[in-house]
C-alpha cells in the first residue's frame, strides 16, 4: 500500500511535463487580464471626462481646501489681472460692507457665507448639464480676487473703494461677479461701469443710442431720493444709478415692499427710465416678455438683491418680504435675459448670514451666481457659432 508521500510523489512525476509551461501560462493570463482591465479603465475615464466627468488628481471634496469662491484661484491684487498669463471670464469680488442698511445688519458677511456655500457645487466637474432643460455647459474661467478693503464707519471711503477695485476689474477686460454687502454697494459698481466707454446696447432709442442696461431683481424699488440727508443707503441705490450719465435704461422686477418707497419714487422712476413689474405681473406677462423688454444686443448689468426671493426659501437677508420670486423663476430670467445681449457685471446682495442658520440662502446665492456664468459663458459660445439665442431643449418654465 502506497504511502502519502509516495502517492503526492507519483502525481508531480505524472505531471511533470506541464509544471514547466503552467508559470508562463499564468503570467500570459495575469497580463492579458490587466491589459483588459487598463482598457476598460481608460474607456471608463475617457468617457467621464466626455461627460463632464471628475478630473484626474485629487477628489477635492467641498470641505477640503481653501474657502474661495467655486474653490477657483484666488487673486490677492486685483491690479495683476491685466498682466495674468490667461485672462479669466470672471473675476468674483467681495464687497463686505453694510454700512447703508436700516434694519437688520450682517450683510458684511454675506460674502464670507457665499464663498463657502459655493464650495458645495464645486466636485471638479469640468461641465455642468442641466436635467430640467437638456443643456450642458461650463462656468468659464474665474479668479477669486478676494474683497474691497472696507474701513468701517466710513461709507464714502469704502463706496469710493469698490468704485476703483471694480475699475480695475473692467479695465482688465474681465465681467465682474460682486458679492455683497448691502445694496449700497451697486451704486459705485454701476459707476465704474463709465470705464467700458462703449454703448451697452447695440440699437437706437428715440434716435439716440442707449447706454448701460440695468436689471434689478428685488423685493423694494431702492429709489429714495434722500433720508435725512443720506444718499448712499440701501435704499437709494437705483435712483443713484439711473443718475449716472451711462446708464438711462433700467427694469425693476419683483417689487412688492410696502411703504419701502413713496408713490412720488415710483413716479420719479418711470421718469427716468425705468420699467417697474410686480411679481405678479411679471408671473402674468411670463419670462419671455419680461425678456424682451430688454433691447437685443445690450450689454446687461444685473442687481440681485436677495429678498427678491420668496424668503421661504431665503430666509437670511435683513429685509425679508413675501411673496417673491422662486428659484426657478429667477433662474429662467437671467437665462433669458443674458442670451439677449452681453452681461458686464452682476452682483448679489443682502445675503445676511446670522439669520440662516441652515445655509439655505447662502446655497440659493452660490447657485444663481454660478447659473449665471454659466449662462454667460453659453451665450458667448453660442454668438462665436452662431446659435446665439436658441431656447434650451426641453423649454423654459
Amino acid at each position: 500500500m502506497l504511502t502519502r508521500s509516495q502517492t503526492q510523489l507519483m502525481h508531480q512525476h505524472t505531471i511533470s511535463g506541464k509544471q514547466s509551461w503552467t508559470p508562463l501560462l499564468d503570467c500570459f493570463l495575469i497580463t492579458m487580464g490587466l491589459f483588459a482591465v487598463s482598457i476598460i479603465l481608460s474607456c471608463a475615464s475617457a468617457s467621464a471626462e466626455s461627460e463632464g466627468g471628475y478630473e484626474h488628481g485629487r477628489l477635492h471634496l467641498p470641505f477640503v481646501g481653501h474657502t474661495t469662491f467655486g474653490k477657483y484661484p484666488p487673486l490677492s491684487d486685483w491690479t495683476e489681472l491685466q498682466r495674468v498669463r490667461e485672462r479669466p471670464d470672471f473675476a468674483v469680488l467681495g464687497v463686505p460692507n453694510d454700512m447703508g442698511t436700516q434694519f437688520r445688519s450682517g450683510a458684511q458677511m454675506g460674502p464670507r457665507g457665499i464663498r463657502e456655500a459655493s464650495t458645495l457645487y464645486q466636485f471638479g466637474h469640468k461641465e455642468v448639464f442641466d436635467a430640467d432643460t437638456g443643456e450642458t455647459y461650463s462656468y468659464g474661467s474665474v479668479l477669486d480676487v478676494g474683497d474691497v478693503d472696507i474701513v468701517h464707519t466710513d461709507q464714502a471711503t469704502s463706496l469710493n473703494r469698490t468704485q476703483e477695485a471694480v475699475e480695475a476689474i473692467l479695465s482688465a477686460n474681465v465681467t465682474p461677479i460682486i458679492l455683497g454687502g448691502d445694496h449700497a454697494i451697486t451704486a459705485p459698481v454701476c459707476a465704474a461701469l463709465q470705464v467700458l466707454q462703449r454703448p451697452v446696447v447695440t440699437e437706437a432709442k428715440e434716435g439716440k443710442p442707449v447706454t448701460t442696461f440695468l436689471v434689478q431683481i428685488d423685493a423694494h424699488l431702492d429709489f429714495v431720493d434722500q433720508r435725512h440727508g443720506v444718499r448712499f443707503g440701501h435704499g437709494n441705490s437705483m435712483r443713484r444709478c439711473l443718475e449716472l450719465p451711462h446708464i438711462d435704461s433700467m427694469l425693476q422686477l419683483g417689487i412688492r415692499g410696502v411703504s419701502s418707497t413713496a408713490k412720488s419714487g415710483f413716479q420719479d422712476a418711470a421718469a427716468m427710465g425705468s420699467t417697474v413689474l410686480s411679481v405678479r405681473k411679471v408671473r402674468e406677462l411670463g419670462v419671455a416678455a419680461v425678456a424682451e423688454k430688454v433691447p437685443l444686443g445690450a450689454m446687461v448689468y444685473f442687481s440681485i438683491d436677495i429678498d427678491g426671493l420668496d424668503p421661504s426659501i431665503a430666509p437670511g437677508t435683513g429685509t425679508p418680504s413675501h411673496g417673491g420670486f422662486l428659484y426657478y423663476e429667477v433662474k429662467d430670467l437671467l437665462r433669458s435675459i443674458i442670451r439677449r445681449g452681453e452681461l458686464v457685471g452682476l452682483d448679489l446682495v443682502e445675503v445676511a448670514p446670522p439669520y440662516d442658520p441652515a445655509g439655505v440662502t447662502t446655497t440659493l446665492a452660490a447657485r444663481l451666481l454660478l447659473d449665471a456664468m454659466g449662462f454667460a459663458k453659453a451665450a458667448n459660445a453660442g454668438k462665436n457659432t452662431g446659435h446665439a439665442g436658441q431656447p434650451p431643449a426641453r423649454g423654459e418654465l
